[in-house]
């Protein structure tokens, strides 16, 4: 038996042609994954990930339990320390993977009586811990500080808000003046936490990201960042002041109550950083990015696709069967592009969402683009 409520949902998703199913692994020329630089697939970060913890003895297959009770294993605070050094953060926790954290943040840092304030186009994970904070949650519109302000003078100056962005959006690969959000930040007393998810590996000297390419990092309130996107491996951290470190290591469920990374993952994003600092490959991806948007404007595309210096180009093509059309079109033809369908997305702005990368060819590049003009 399964019960008929469900089941229902089930056949409404399939009548839209929004039923979600499992993908598998493929040979396709990867323009969909969140690997911009590769380093998945680094045998240098493998080989010197399992050298070390060969060296050292640490032959765990587990962490043996939460970070709170036997699994803050001594790699943690060596990568933490790190990563306050390379991103110039007074304090760094480590989480299992970038919903955690934004989980773990959002529902326990907004108090009863606080506001969250964030734009409509944010992460799902973001969301989710707004759904579970006892703070009010408002939206604002994309990217629009206008509006935000807007919202702002309806508050009591004596409430905590908090404004939550993205600093590289991920469906739509676009970003925020974040110095005039900083402004407005300031000019309300606002906490501001921006998730950098999709800027590290990019933006910035060494790939640091967009707000300390911008040198905001002491103004913002936290930094949540993910290893599982150009760093390749898995996990997240969360960066601000050793007072929020400590606050999140009482009051964060997503931290206390769950099993803590192996160490072989810390090890893996411990490498991971050290090949950032040391890579071509950061060069490649932005002379791909670059390749790409000079030939979306050759081929007088630019008016479907968002505007986007990253490394997430979408390209709108509404309705949801038209859209998986062709992207069965172009995966025929060997390239892994995927349909971002609504209510992923807002309806009528259904998209193919390019993913470009270090790896990718120039030859590629344009045999793709010109495939999808004679799609379109």
């Amino acid at each position: 038996m399964f019960p008929k409520k469900l089941q229902q949902k089930l056949e409404d998703r399939n009548e839209s042609n929004s039923l979600r199913k499992l993908g598998r692994n493929n040979s396709l020329i990867d323009f969909s994954s969140n690997d911009y630089l590769g380093f998945s697939k680094s045998k240098t970060i493998y080989a010197k990930t399992h050298q070390f913890l060969a060296d050292n003895v640490l032959e765990h297959n587990g962490a043996t339990g939460s970070r709170l009770l036997t699994g803050n294993h001594k790699l943690y605070r060596i990568l933490e320390d790190k990563l306050c050094e390379f991103h110039n953060s007074e304090g760094a926790l480590v989480y299992n993977s970038g919903y955690d954290a934004n989980l773990g943040f959002f529902s326990s840092v907004p108090q009863r009586g606080d506001v969250i304030l964030y734009d409509e186009y944010i992460h799902a994970s973001i969301r989710d811990g707004i759904a579970i904070s006892n703070a009010k949650s408002y939206k604002f519109k994309h990217n629009n500080l206008k509006d935000l302000e807007t919202v702002l003078k309806r508050f009591r100056s004596d409430t905590d808000t908090y404004i939550v962005t993205e600093s590289v959006f991920s469906m739509d690969g676009d970003a925020l003046n974040l110095v005039a959000l900083v402004k407005l930040c300031k000019k309300y007393n606002a906490y501001l936490i921006v998730d950098e998810a999709h800027a590290i590996g990019v933006f910035g000297e060494l790939g640091r990201g967009l707000v300390q390419s911008l040198g905001l990092e002491k103004q913002v309130f936290a930094r949540i960042i993910t290893f599982g996107k150009a760093i390749g491996c898995h996990g997240a951290v969360i960066l601000g002041s050793d007072s929020l470190k400590n606050y999140l290591i009482n009051f964060s469920r997503s931290l206390i109550y769950t099993t803590a990374l192996s160490p072989h993952a810390i090890a893996s994003v411990l490498f991971a950083y050290e090949e950032l600092i040391t890579t071509k490959n950061r060069c490649e991806l932005k002379q791909n990015i670059q390749f790409f948007i000079t030939k979306v404007r050759e081929l007088n595309f630019q008016k479907r696709f968002i505007e986007s210096q990253s490394a997430i180009h979408c390209c709108i093509v509404s309705g949801n069967d038209k859209v998986k059309s062709i992207a069965k079109k172009l995966q025929k033809e060997g390239f892994d592009v995927k349909p971002i369908l609504s209510p992923t997305v807002p309806l009528n702005y259904e998209r193919l969402r390019f993913c470009i990368h270090s790896y990718n060819s120039k030859e590629d590049i344009v045999a793709l683009l010109s495939l999808l003009k004679d799609c379109i």
